[in-house]
């Protein structure tokens, strides 16, 4: 139970940072599709690039994650089509709806219920995703 409650601590977190720097406002993810200010990019470049180099510290001194084995990242499948047909289709749900997975369940806590309608939609669509997953060309 313990170990839960420093996850959800860690989230809560998270949220507030996402928050306070604006990443979860609308207005400021329509200013980033439009070009028109860097703030978003510099979020989103400033967390690749904070990722990128804990990734390789942890790496280098061998630290281990909660089931006790080193930290590895999968290798994945190449496939150049199937990452622009992906990530276009990401891109347009979170252009059309201001929010991507993670920000929408902060939504949900700073009072914008309207968002559930989204969450809604996004599980529907992975749950189709699922059924159909065998049958598309990967």
């Amino acid at each position: 139970m313990g170990k839960y409650l420093k996850f959800l601590a860690v989230g809560m977190f998270f949220g507030i940072v996402l928050v306070k720097s604006e990443a979860v406002s609308w207005y400021r993810i329509f200013e980033m599709f439009k070009f028109q200010s860097f703030h978003m990019y510099g979020i989103i470049g400033t967390a690749v690039v904070t990722g990128i180099i804990l990734l390789l510290i942890s790496k280098k001194i061998k630290i281990t994650n909660t089931e006790g084995s080193t930290l590895r990242v999968p290798l994945k499948d190449r496939g150049f089509t199937r990452y622009i047909i992906g990530g276009t289709i990401f891109g347009l749900g979170w252009a059309l709806c201001g929010a991507c997975p993670g920000p929408m369940y902060i939504l949900v806590g700073t009072g914008a219920f309207s968002i559930l309608i989204v969450i809604a939609a996004a599980l529907l669509g992975t749950y189709v995703y699922g059924l159909i997953k065998d049958k598309l060309p990967h």
